[in-house]
């Protein structure tokens, strides 16, 4: 399948995980990537693309710096003459702690990364799609973004925000053919997560009460976000898909 040949598709958080399998898979249906990330690692994803025939950029963007993302959707308009889907999957994970022991610092960065990063970018890309016809945007939130777990409140907090934030651009941009979505993955196996699924106690205590009984590989996620960029998803706006093995169902 090439339904995303001479298609442009901005990625952010593009170097692991959930980022890096999408950014292979729209590579793989004939997608020109720009991936906007602080980690070098990105670098690997584009040369993985390039090796097999595929065509990607790296542009180093921290997507907290509203400056930064600006210049990362300039460089992949510069380079590749357009831009017609985003995947905006930058986001942090803070350091498990009551909400009473949170410390300013850890608060500060997850509501700089994981909310206004989110923010930034779809301020940029939605100027872009508003004088240039329109596009599709899917934006990470997670099951943190419509239910809670303990210690970890500013990304609970900062997630809830990212789906309403899908919401209110979905509903503002719409008649412009702009369309806005959301993703709310469970757990996937990625170097974030890495320590949670290393330690023993926590991978039986989740599992126990998970339906599926297992972690998410990245590739599984990706699928849902190309079809939310795809002609397919034409009618699918300020949605939010949850991607979390029935994890949420009970």
């Amino acid at each position: 399948m090439q339904r995303f040949s001479d298609m442009v598709v901005l990625i952010t958080g593009g170097s692991t995980g959930i980022g890096r399998a999408t950014a292979l898979a729209f590579a793989r249906e004939g997608a020109k990537l720009m991936i906007g990330d602080i980690d070098a690692r990105a670098a690997q994803t584009v040369d993985e693309i390039r090796a097999a025939g595929g065509t990607a950029m790296f542009h180093r963007c921290d997507v907290a710096a509203r400056a930064e993302v600006d210049a990362l959707v300039g460089a992949c308009v510069h380079q590749f003459g357009g831009l017609d889907a985003a995947f905006n999957n930058a986001g942090v994970l803070p350091p498990p702690a009551p909400l009473h022991a949170v410390p300013e610092h850890d608060l500060d960065r997850i509501i700089a990364v994981d909310l206004k990063g989110v923010f930034f970018c779809m301020q940029a890309q939605i100027r872009h799609f508003l004088a240039h016809g329109g596009g599709a945007i899917v934006n990470t939130a997670s099951v943190a973004g419509i239910v809670a777990d303990p210690n970890m409140s500013a990304y609970v907090g900062a997630k809830h925000a990212v789906v309403g934030l899908t919401r209110a651009a979905a509903i503002e941009y719409a008649r412009r053919n702009i369309r806005v979505n959301a993703i709310a993955p469970g757990l996937v196996a990625t170097p974030m997560t890495r320590t949670w699924l290393d330690d023993e106690g926590f991978k039986r205590a989740f599992f126990e009460h998970s339906p599926i009984g297992r972690a998410a590989d990245p590739a599984e996620i990706a699928g849902t976000v190309l079809h939310l960029c795809s002609a397919e998803a034409s009618f699918t706006n300020g949605a939010l898909f949850v991607l979390d093995g029935g994890q949420t169902a009970h």
